[in-house]
């Protein structure tokens, strides 16, 4: 229609037909690289490492670090920067971009989930058009940004953007942008304060001393 194809509408946030034939080869062959890179045992870490770079294209030599099991739509449309880390159990819904950005770091049971659908169950369901049955959804992409920390079972929707160096809490429903140096909580999440130089623990000195682990906030 228009002479615009399914993948393209996808990628791009416009409507499209998620049950088209189009849009299955490579729904079909992100699903089935996700699954063969979580039966290979992680004794084999070169296989592993390669079914790694055949689902995630853009990992290669990027260092990306994945527990198995992990789970995502297709694979091609993640984005990754270097030495990025992701827990046990994380679901990527990548129906349009997902991109993390240097140093992310992302903790188990986290989903990031791009993909939405209309609200009014008539526009949401398998409907009859002028030419066919379509089932027509949208999504929206997820950017985070360098150095972020997303704690386990913590989710973002699509359409939001996680400012550098942020961190958000275990459990957390991210639903809007994330401003940059920023601590968010909650469900939704909200900004509970900024991280600043009391956050700073000296972990090579309390380290080489044995010691427990404390913040300057925590020691005032």
């Amino acid at each position: 229609m228009n002479g615009i194809n399914e993948w393209d509408r996808m990628v791009s946030g416009k409507l499209y037909n998620a049950g088209s034939k189009e849009l299955y080869k490579n729904h079909a062959l992100g699903m089935t690289r996700c699954e063969r890179f979580n039966r290979i045992p992680l004794w084999m870490y070169g296989l592993k490492r390669h079914a790694l770079t055949k689902l995630i294209p853009s990992s290669k030599g990027k260092g990306l670090a994945i527990f198995a099991p992990f789970y995502c739509e297709y694979g091609m449309n993640i984005i990754v920067g270097k030495d990025c880390f992701v827990n046990y159990n994380c679901t990527f819904l990548d129906v349009s971009p997902i991109t993390l950005e240097d140093g992310v770091w992302i903790g188990a049971n986290v989903t990031l989930a791009t993909p939405s659908h209309p609200f009014l169950p008539e526009e949401r369901l398998f409907c009859e058009y002028p030419d066919g049955v379509h089932d027509l959804e949208y999504s929206k992409p997820i950017t985070i940004k360098k150095n972020c920390w997303i704690c386990s079972s913590a989710t973002i929707i699509g359409g939001v953007t996680i400012g550098e160096n942020s961190i958000v809490a275990a459990g957390a429903v991210v639903t809007k942008d994330v401003p940059p140096n920023s601590i968010v909580a909650g469900v939704p999440a909200r900004v509970i304060r900024e991280i600043d130089e009391k956050d700073r623990m000296n972990v090579w000195e309390t380290y080489i001393n044995n010691e427990v682990p404390l913040s300057v906030r925590e020691r005032e």
